[in-house]
């Protein structure tokens, strides 16, 4: 949970460095541009190195917080985050240099980055947690170290890509100091998208513990469902980190019926695949759920999870999307009341459905319609924004 907790204070950095290097760009000022992207990386690392001081200090503290009684599991949790928090600087300049290859239009670098650090994981995750060839058997700390080390790889991968570019890195001089007002104007527009982050997890977890109440299978229906339901929520956040990067730079170029119609396109596109997803999870439920899970009992709640979820698809595929457009316009405020608003609705709606017949199945019910009435506030948000921007359209749009 902490190392996901981290994806909050990191969002000062990548969100408002790729949406600010996006605007300088599409403005035509690349010695800008390069100076944001030179803020957002010095940024990253400060914030890296402070969160991974605060999990090695408070370690014992943060751990104490889950309530855990076994001293074993309580040990392997300590040797964990002192290894993964400590080190997550490396997480951290993937997540910024992934956001600013997105700023510029290149997305192959990271999906290349990443599929080798995603082959190197798979590779060490054995070798260092049961020692394979010379390796010692290191356990819970071999799998932490093989995370970091992975990470490391992606870090080293785009390193090199870096140096090769000349759109953006090849004007960045990390090691000179940038002007306060760049750090200023990333980190209002970071800051909502940072406490959106944090609190999505603290929400996140509040849930977790509501369905441990139900027991192992239930945790074990909502850890495995989560997994399948990535296939749609990770293709839309691909979709909005690269909305992200079309709409900045015709925001910054002032391109707005250009930006507007690429939006359109995307929104149908994400459209078009969340139904698709939502006809698959409806009536491949329990076949679906069974590559995963072969336990005849817990078959029949990963049905009715996977049923639930694909209900809400749609909506929360263009909600995904839609939060990259909207920070494409330096607009994270906006993403950021709705999301913290309707997330946060999660809590009581379980609670009111979870005490009813529904039992577990409320929990997942509260998941989907908030998920809905996110999908659709945030497509009515973003087309309230465009008609504000139709007056500045240039006749040509």
């Amino acid at each position: 949970m902490y190392t996901w907790l981290s994806n909050g204070p990191v969002m000062l950095a990548k969100m408002g460095g790729q949406v600010k290097v996006a605007h300088s760009l599409g403005e035509g000022r690349s010695e800008r541009a390069a100076q944001f992207g030179k803020g957002a990386l010095q940024l990253t690392v400060f914030l890296a190195v402070l969160y991974g001081l605060i999990m090695n200090l408070f370690t014992h503290r943060l751990i104490g917080f889950f309530g855990l009684g076994d001293p074993k599991i309580i040990g392997d949790a300590v040797i964990y985050l002192r290894i993964a928090g400590g080190l997550i600087i490396f997480s951290y300049l993937n997540q910024t240099l992934t956001n600013l290859f997105t700023a510029i239009g290149n997305s192959r670098v990271p999906f290349a980055a990443n599929c080798i650090g995603m082959l190197s994981n798979i590779v060490l995750d054995p070798m260092l947690i049961f020692g394979i060839g010379f390796f010692p058997r290191m356990g819970v700390a071999g799998a932490a170290a093989a995370t970091v080390a992975s990470q490391a790889v992606v870090t080293s991968v785009m390193l090199w890509y870096v140096k090769k570019d000349t759109i953006l890195f090849d004007k960045i001089r990390f090691w000179e100091k940038t002007p306060l007002p760049y750090f200023i104007s990333m980190i209002k527009i970071g800051f909502p998208s940072a406490v959106q982050e944090s609190l999505y997890c603290g929400i996140s977890m509040i849930l977790t513990k509501f369905v441990t109440g139900w027991g192992d299978t239930a945790v074990a229906v909502q850890r495995v469902g989560g997994q399948i339901e990535s296939l749609s929520w990770m293709t839309a956040e691909g979709f909005g980190m690269a909305i992200n990067a079309f709409v900045g730079q015709n925001y910054g170029a002032k391109q707005y019926g250009r930006m507007k119609k690429g939006y359109f396109i995307a929104a149908g596109m994400m459209t078009a695949w969340g139904a698709l997803i939502t006809v698959i999870m409806l009536t491949f439920s329990t076949p679906i759920f069974g590559l995963f899970i072969h336990e005849a009992d817990v078959l029949p709640y990963g049905a009715d999870y996977l049923r639930i979820m694909g209900v809400g698809q749609i909506f929360m595929c263009v909600e995904l999307m839609t939060v990259g457009a909207l920070a494409g316009m330096g607009k994270t405020l906006y993403s950021s009341i709705i999301s913290i608003l309707l997330t946060s609705a999660r809590i009581p709606l379980a609670m009111a459905l979870g005490s009813t017949a529904l039992g577990l199945d409320g929990i997942w019910w509260a998941l989907t319609i908030s998920s809905i009435l996110k999908g659709i506030t945030f497509f009515l948000v973003c087309c309230m924004v465009f008609r504000k921007i139709t007056p500045f359209l240039r006749p040509s749009d």
